[in-house]
C-alpha cells in the first residue's frame, strides 16, 4: 500500500548511501506501518465499535497520502537535510507518535451517538492514528525521489516489509495483545531509525534508547496492567472486578466477578456465564429452574437425549442443558481458542465443573460453517444462542463471522446436517415491534423453500421468556424440515405450563385457528420478502452476498432517532449512521490535507487525465474491499481475511508495477493490464459467490492455498494500471523509472503530483464507500462497482496518451 507512493521532490544532493542500509531502513518502515495499520482494526473493534474497523484502512491511506503531498509543498525545506539522517528523524518521531496515538485511542470516549462532542472526539482519533503514517509518507517520498534509479530494490524492500508485517500480526496480537501489537509496531519504527541514522550520531543513540525503552514497556505490560482498554464503547472499563483478560487475533476475552456468578466478557460488550454446576446433582436445583425456564430449553426437551450441535457455546449453558438432559454427544463448535482451551479447559476449568472435558463434551476450536461443511455427522438439534455479532465476538471488519450464521445458505446447511426428524434452534433478542427473531423465521422460510417443502407453515415453533418489551427479551425460533407432531406441540405446553415464565408466540395449532402477530402473519404470508416489503423493519431474508443480518432499519428509518434508540440492537442499526459519519470526516480530511494544498500550490488542473487515477484508486479500494469481506467466510475470520488479502494483493500487485515497465515499454500498450483486470473480475464476479461456498470444508491450509491461485494473478495486474499511467501522463521514455518520472513532471507543470494526490483521495473514500455499498446492494454489488471503475480508467486511457503527445 505504501509502495504506491511516488517521488514527488526534486532529486537532492547527498552522499551515497549503503545498499543494506538503505534497503533495511525502508523494509522495517514498511513492516512498522502496515503492522499498526492491521493492529489498529483490531483495537478498533475493542475499544470503538466493530462499524470503526475499516476506518484504520482510510486513515493508513490519508496519512500516507497526505505525508506525500505536505513533502512535495516543503521540498525546498527539506532539501537541506541529508536523506538518512531525515529518514532516521521521522523515523524516531514517528515511533513517539505511535505511542501517543495509542493513549489517545485508549482514552477517547467515543459513542455511538450523533453529537458534537462525539464527533469531535471521533475527529481526534482519526487525526492522532493518521500522524506516523502522515510521517512515514513524507519519508517514503524524500527516500524514493532522492534514490529513483535503485527505485526497483527500494519498491521490493518496501513490498517485503509490509509483506512480512502481514505474516506478523496474527502470532503478535495471540502472543502479546492488541496495545502491545502496537506498542511493537513503534519498536519496530524505532529499529527503522536505528539502521537510517548514521554510526555515532545522536540520531543512533536516540533511535537504540527508544527500541530499549519500548521493549522494557512491552516486558512490563505483558499482562496488559500498565496499558490496556480504558474507555470501551463509550464506557469506563473498571478494572476492579476483572479476574483475568487476554487478546488475541480474534477477541479481548477476559473474565468478570459479576456477584456471585463469573462471566466471559468478549471485546468489552458481549458476555457469556460460566456454568458452575455440578451435573450429577442438576435436578430439583436452581440451577435446572433457571436453565430450563428459557426459551433455549425448548429443544432439550423435544429431543432429551439427542445429539447436539452448538454454534457458539461460550460458557457452557447450551452445553450444561443438553448433558443434564442426557445427551449421548454434544459437540461444541467456538471459534476462541481462549474461551474454549484457556477458559473453560485450563485456568476456569475447575470452576466449570470439568463441563468441556467431560466424555460426552466434544468441543472443536473453529468456525461454525467450516465445521459443519467438513463433517459427516448428523444431528438432532443445531443450535445458536445469542451469538452476537455487533458485540464483536469475532471482530475486525464489517461483516463478522457471526453475520454468515444467520444468512440463507448457512441455514440451509444446518437443514442439511440434521437427521430426518431434526430441527434448528435460534434464539435471538425480540423486542415489542419484532425484527430480529422475526428475521430469523424469514431466512428459515426461504431455506426451506429452497429444500423443497412448499408451505412450513406447521414447521415453526416460537417461544419467548415473557412478553415481548421495548428492551428485548431471548425468543426462540425451532424449525424442521418436518412438520411439528401433535405430540411435539403438546411436550411443548407441557412445559409452558411447567415453566409459566414461557410464553409461546406461534404454535402450529393457534395459526391454524387464526392467530395474529407478526410471527404468525410472516408464516401464514410463505413469502417472506413480500411480507417484508410491507413491514415496517427490514426482515428480509439475508445471503451470503450481503451477510447484514443484524441492520433491520429501512432507509428511511436511518435518520429517525426513534427507530434507532428503541431496543437493545440500536448500536447496531446505528452503525450505518455512523459509518456515513466517518465518511464526512474522510471527506473533509482528503479535501484539507490532500487536494486543498495542492490546490493552493499548483493551481488548476485539467479534469479528464486526472480522472483516470480517481478510478484506478477507486477500483483497487473497491476490488481489494469486497475480497476482504468476501473471504471473511472463506477462512473463518475477519482477522484472517484482513491480513490474507492485503498480503497477497500487496505483494502481487507490487510484482505488476515493477513488472510494468520490462512488460509495457510503450505506453500505447497500456490498456492491456485494464482490460486483463476487468476479464478477470467479471469472472470472479460469477466464479467467487459459488465456488468459495462449496470451498469452505476444506482444511485451513488448502483455502490458504485457494486464495493465492484467486488474488496473486489478479493483484499482478492490478498493480500495473497505476505506475503505467503516471509515465504516459509524465510523457516518460521505457526507461525512466517511474520516480525519475514524477520529478521529471514535477518540472513541468505537477500533473503527476495531481495525480497521484487523485489516487490517495479516491483510495481514502473508497473504503468507506465500499462498506455503504455493501450493506445496501450487497458484496457483489460492490465488486462490480470495481468493475466500473476499471471500465472508466480504460474509456480515460486516451486522455493520457494526448497529454503526454
Amino acid at each position: 500500500m505504501s509502495a504506491t507512493i511516488q517521488a514527488v521532490m526534486p532529486v537532492s544532493c547527498s552522499t551515497e548511501i549503503p545498499e543494506r542500509t538503505l534497503l533495511a531502513g525502508l523494509g522495517l518502515t514498511s513492516f512498522a506501518a502496515l503492522l499498526l495499520e492491521l493492529a489498529l482494526t483490531r483495537l478498533f473493534s475493542v475499544v470503538l465499535f466493530y462499524h470503526f474497523a475499516f476506518l484504520a484502512i482510510s486513515i493508513a491511506l490519508l496519512g500516507l497520502g497526505a505525508g506525500g503531498v505536505f513533502a512535495y509543498l516543503l521540498k525546498n525545506r527539506l532539501a537541506r537535510t541529508e536523506t538518512r539522517t531525515l529518514a532516521a528523524r521521522l523515523c524516531i518521531d514517528s515511533s513517539i507518535v505511535v505511542l501517543f496515538a495509542l493513549e489517545v485511542v485508549l482514552h477517547v470516549p467515543v459513542t455511538l451517538t450523533v453529537s458534537g462532542r462525539n464527533f469531535l472526539h471521533l475527529t481526534a482519533i482519526y487525526i492522532s492514528a493518521a500522524l506516523p503514517f502522515f510521517l512515514t509518507g513524507v519519508q517514503f517520498s524524500v527516500v524514493f525521489a532522492r534514490e529513483s534509479r535503485r527505485i526497483s530494490r527500494l519498491y521490493a524492500a518496501d513490498l517485503g516489509g509490509g509483506a512480512v508485517a502481514c505474516l506478523a500480526v496474527v502470532p503478535l496480537l495471540n502472543w502479546v495483545g492488541g496495545p502491545n501489537t502496537i506498542v511493537a509496531a513503534a519498536v519496530v519504527m524505532a529499529a527503522a531509525g536505528l539502521v537510517w541514522a548514521k554510526p555515532l550520531s545522536g540520531g543512533r543513540r536516540a533511535a537504540g534508547g527508544l527500541v530499549v525503552a519500548f521493549l522494557l514497556l512491552i516486558a512490563a505490560n505483558h499482562s496488559n496492567r500498565l496499558i490496556d482498554v480504558v474507555y470501551a464503547k463509550g464506557i469506563f472499563r473498571d478494572k476492579a472486578w476483572v479476574e483475568f483478560a487476554r487478546w488475541n487475533a480474534l477477541s479481548r476475552v477476559e473474565v468478570d466477578r459479576q456477584g456471585q456468578a463469573k462471566a466471559i466478557v468478549i471485546d468489552a460488550d458481549a458476555s457469556t456465564y460460566i456454568m458452575n454446576c455440578d451435573v450429577a446433582h442438576w435436578h430439583g436445583t436452581a440451577w435446572e429452574h433457571d436453565l430450563m425456564s428459557a426459551p433455549p430449553a425448548l429443544p432439550n426437551v423435544l429431543r432429551p437425549r439427542g445429539d447436539f450441535a452448538i454454534i457458539g457455546p461460550g460458557g457452557g449453558v447450551d452445553v450444561l442443558r443438553a448433558v443434564a438432559n442426557g445427551s449421548p454427544s454434544v459437540t461444541g463448535i467456538e471459534i476462541n481458542p481462549i474461551i474454549a482451551n484457556t477458559i473453560m479447559r485450563e485456568r476456569y476449568a475447575g470452576y466449570a465443573q470439568h463441563l468441556y472435558e467431560r466424555p460426552e463434551v466434544h468441543i472443536h476450536v473453529t468456525d461454525g460453517r467450516s465445521y459443519l461443511r467438513s463433517t459427516p455427522q448428523r444431528f438432532d438439534v443445531v443450535q445458536m444462542t445469542l451469538v452476537d455479532t455487533w458485540a464483536s465476538t469475532a471482530a475486525g471488519a464489517f461483516a463478522l463471522s457471526e453475520n454468515n450464521l444467520y444468512t440463507v445458505e448457512a441455514f440451509r446447511e444446518y437443514f442439511e446436517h440434521l437427521k430426518p426428524d431434526g430441527m434448528i434452534a435460534i434464539t435471538r433478542w425480540e423486542f415489542r415491534q419484532p425484527r430480529e427473531a422475526l428475521r430469523v423465521v424469514a431466512v428459515a422460510m426461504d431455506a426451506l423453500h429452497s429444500l423443497g417443502v412448499a408451505n412450513p407453515a406447521r414447521n415453526f415453533i416460537v417461544a419467548s421468556q415473557g412478553p415481548l418489551d421495548e428492551d428485548g427479551i431471548p425468543v426462540v425460533v425451532l424449525a424442521k424440515k418436518t412438520a411439528f407432531t401433535p405430540q411435539e406441540e403438546a411436550a411443548v405446553r407441557a412445559h409452558f405450563k411447567q415453566y409459566d415464565e414461557l410464553d409461546p408466540i406461534y404454535l402450529p395449532s393457534q395459526a391454524e385457528a387464526g392467530q395474529h402477530n407478526p410471527f404468525a402473519d410472516l408464516i401464514a404470508s410463505n413469502d417472506p420478502y413480500r411480507f417484508a416489503r410491507s413491514y415496517a423493519y427490514n426482515v428480509a431474508p439475508v445471503s451470503d452476498n450481503a451477510p447484514f443480518f443484524f441492520f433491520t432499519l429501512k432507509a428511511g428509518q436511518i435518520l429517525g432517532p426513534e427507530g434507532i434508540r428503541n431496543g437493545i440492537d440500536w448500536k447496531v442499526n446505528l452503525g450505518v449512521l455512523v459509518l456515513l459519519l466517518v465518511l464526512i470526516i474522510s471527506l473533509v480530511a482528503v479535501l484539507g490535507f490532500l487536494i486543498l494544498p495542492l490546490a493552493l500550490q499548483t493551481g488548476r488542473q485539467s479534469p479528464l487525465p486526472l480522472l483516470y487515477f480517481v478510478a484506478v484508486g477507486l477500483g483497487y479500494i473497491l476490488v481489494e474491499i469486497a475480497f476482504i469481506q468476501r473471504f471473511v467466510l472463506f477462512l473463518g475470520h475477519p482477522t484472517y481475511a484482513l491480513t490474507v488479502v492485503i498480503f497477497l494483493l500487496m505483494l502481487s500487485s507490487g510484482a505488476g508495477s515493477l513488472f510494468s515497465r520490462r512488460w509495457l515499454p510503450r505506453t500505447e500498450l497500456a490498456w492491456m493490464p485494464l482490460l486483463l483486470v476487468i476479464v478477470a473480475l467479471i469472472a470472479n464476479l460469477f466464479v467467487l459467490p459459488r465456488a468459495l461456498p462449496a470451498w469452505v470444508g476444506l482444511g485451513f491450509g488448502y483455502r490458504l492455498a485457494i486464495c493465492g491461485m484467486l488474488l496473486i494473478p489478479l493483484g499482478f495486474v492490478m498493480g500495473m494500471p497505476f505506475p503505467t499511467g503516471l509515465r504516459a501522463l509524465a510523457g516518460s521514455v521505457p526507461d525512466i523509472s517511474v520516480g525519475a518520472a514524477a520529478v521529471g513532471a514535477a518540472g513541468e507543470d505537477n500533473a503527476v503530483e495531481w495525480a497521484w494526490a487523485m489516487n490517495a483521495a479516491a483510495s481514502v473514500l473508497g473504503s468507506v464507500l465500499a462498506m455503504v455499498i455493501a450493506i445496501q446492494f450487497g458484496l457483489t454489488v460492490t465488486l462490480a462497482c470495481g468493475v466500473g471503475a476499471y471500465v472508466l480508467a480504460l474509456a480515460l486511457l486516451p486522455t493520457l496518451r494526448s497529454r503526454s503527445a
